[in-house]
């Protein structure tokens, strides 16, 4: 099985380092090849996804990506820029489905952003789509109006295809957890949304045993951190999707906690850390490689089927932090090879 290594920018190289690490002991067998991505291949190739990375992740049988983002680039054209090269992987494998899992492990339950009794209920999965919406919309773009005005404008757009293609990956996500499924939309002002809305119902008809409910998603922010125990699964668009999960990170007690998995029809997954390149911290050791560890985790159990390997590592993880493991986002001083040590001693 080969694993492409997707690095990145920032603190990317370092935390998919750990998780590599973590990878070799726990599944040998693998082999892996990496590939510059982001602002780092547009200063090697001048492009943020060169066809030589496009090309090994196509042939891979998973992927794990570190993270991309340069303020050195940020004066780039939008085509260029590091952001361009997850897009553009996410479009080109057809990955329209992200798993964004967050899970409070009891011993975090004081560095979460809410009171550790509320904290405590935190257990869910946000499945986000990931190829439409504002992100992919067309057209789009800036001009300058008769009046002499800049504007910029974004097309928000879905069709029925995607949302129920969507859908019922998070039908089938609910059914394998406590079948009870949340749908955020915007229904009330959006036209997107209505159209997404009439979708999931539809597509809740083939699944009677899923408890549907549609929330709007101003109120599903409130009641992320006010009673985030009432969700279990939440489907929603790319734009909403993007802002809760980020929200939800914090809930569960560092954006550095997360992983995810954005799955396709067929083909490789990408699995990644939900956090950024941190450039404000890269090179300094500093970085939590958890979420990137766990996300090799999904990795295994998703686009490998070695689930007994995926457990193995979450347990781990589980029992890094009860023994006092902590980077600094969670409080600590430990490095973040410091971590990955605590990882290893954990499963050895």
């Amino acid at each position: 099985m080969l694993i492409a290594l997707l690095p990145g920018d920032g603190i990317g190289p370092e935390v998919v380092a750990e998780a590599v690490r973590v990878l070799e002991h726990v599944a040998p067998d693998l082999r892996y090849e990496q590939a510059p991505v982001g602002g780092a291949a547009y200063k090697a190739t001048g492009h943020p996804l060169p066809p030589e990375t496009l090309a090994l992740a196509k042939r891979a049988d998973a992927i794990l990506f570190g993270a991309v983002g340069d303020p050195a680039c940020d004066a780039l054209d939008r085509h260029l820029r590091p952001e361009q090269a997850i897009l553009g992987l996410r479009k080109e494998l057809g990955l329209f489905a992200n798993l964004r899992p967050a899970t409070l492990f009891p011993e975090l339950a004081d560095a979460s952003a809410l009171r550790p009794e509320i904290a405590r209920s935190i257990d869910m999965v946000i499945v986000r789509e990931l190829t439409g919406d504002v992100y992919f919309g067309q057209p789009r773009g800036r001009r300058t109006t008769d009046t002499g005005r800049r504007e910029g404008f974004d097309m928000m757009r879905y069709d029925e295809d995607e949302v129920a293609r969507i859908a019922t990956i998070a039908f089938e996500t609910a059914r394998g957890r406590k079948r009870r499924l949340c749908s955020v939309d915007k229904a009330n002002v959006l036209e997107t949304s209505q159209l997404w809305r009439d979708v999931v119902i539809e597509v809740g008809a083939r699944y009677p045993d899923v408890a549907l409910e549609h929330m709007y998603v101003d109120n599903a922010a409130m009641q992320l951190v006010r009673a985030p125990g009432h969700f279990d699964v939440i489907v929603t668009g790319n734009l909403f999707g993007d802002i809760l999960s980020d929200q939800a990170s914090m809930c569960a007690g560092s954006i550095g906690m997360l992983p995810s998995a954005a799955l396709g029809a067929g083909g490789p997954g990408l699995y990644e850390p939900i956090h950024g390149s941190a450039p404000d911290i890269a090179g300094q050791g500093k970085a939590n490689p958890l979420a990137t560890i766990l996300s090799a985790a999904m990795l295994l159990r998703h686009s490998l089927g070695r689930a007994a390997e995926a457990d193995r590592i979450e347990a781990a993880v589980a029992a890094a932090l009860a023994g006092g493991a902590r980077s600094a986002d969670l409080g600590g001083s430990h490095s973040t090879r410091e971590i990955g040590d605590r990882v290893l001693a954990a499963l050895a």
